[in-house]
């Protein structure tokens, strides 16, 4: 892995989806198929008619992003599975990768993070796997597992002042794991998964992922909380 900061604008080689096709989308960390069944699910996910033009589509896509926004449904069970269909069905409508749907679209959590980076993200492509010496599965079972390739994967979220789990963040021979927030988990999640199935031609990607990791770290370093505002009394105090 090269050791500079690539540009977000890299040009990537464009592959056009925009044709009919059985899309059935494994959903790698539930284990849940989220099957798209073709683009009258992708239309029917995005909330827009097959007649809707280019920009209505683009346009479609950020009002759900903006929907299913981690920090919008905090609370809300399956937030992380919409904002990936919503993805994936962006994909297979427009005439965009995922990697350029992701670094043209979905920056905002890296240029503003919304919270405190409390979320784990192994980066799969780099994990030993259980080979590591300083197995993070080993260490905090709670919250890493291993996946089918044998790599590790964080599994539970929220365990940002856990010390074991600080200590399999720290002791990572190869650094693969970092903290990020839930917004920029769901766009690295879904970028590692892409470079994952298609190991033969994921350069691009893989230079993407590393770049955001980089923006991550950065721009997560310099979060400040929002202070809160001191509440304006409407009692009347007579200090004479």
């Amino acid at each position: 892995m090269c050791g500079s900061v690539v540009p977000f604008r890299k040009a990537v080689k464009t592959v056009n989806h925009r044709h009919n096709f059985n899309f059935t989308v494994k959903n790698s960390r539930t284990g849940e198929d989220a099957p798209l069944s073709g683009s009258s699910s992708a239309y029917s996910i995005l909330g827009v008619h097959p007649t809707c033009s280019a920009a209505e589509l683009k346009a479609a896509f950020r009002a759900k992003v903006k929907q299913f926004h981690p920090d919008v449904n905090r609370n809300a069970k399956g937030s992380d599975t919409m904002i990936r269909r919503v993805i994936q069905a962006y994909e297979m409508l427009s005439n965009f990768s995922r990697s350029e749907i992701i670094e043209g679209e979905c920056l905002d959590p890296f240029d503003n993070p919304e919270c405190e980076a409390f979320d784990v993200f192994v980066n799969e492509a780099l994990c030993a796997g259980k080979g590591c010496p300083y197995s993070c599965v080993q260490r905090a079972p709670h919250a890493f597992t291993y996946a089918s390739t044998g790599t590790a994967r964080a599994t539970s979220q929220g365990h940002g002042e856990d010390y074991q789990v600080q200590l399999a963040v720290g002791q990572c021979p190869r650094s693969c794991i970092h903290y990020v927030t839930p917004s920029q988990r769901i766009v690295l999640e879904e970028l590692l998964d892409s470079i994952l199935n298609k190991p033969y031609d994921s350069s691009a990607e893989a230079d993407l992922l590393y770049s955001l990791i980089v923006k991550a770290s950065f721009e997560n370093n310099r979060y400040q909380k929002p202070k809160k505002q001191p509440k304006a009394s409407t009692q009347h105090v007579d200090w004479f």
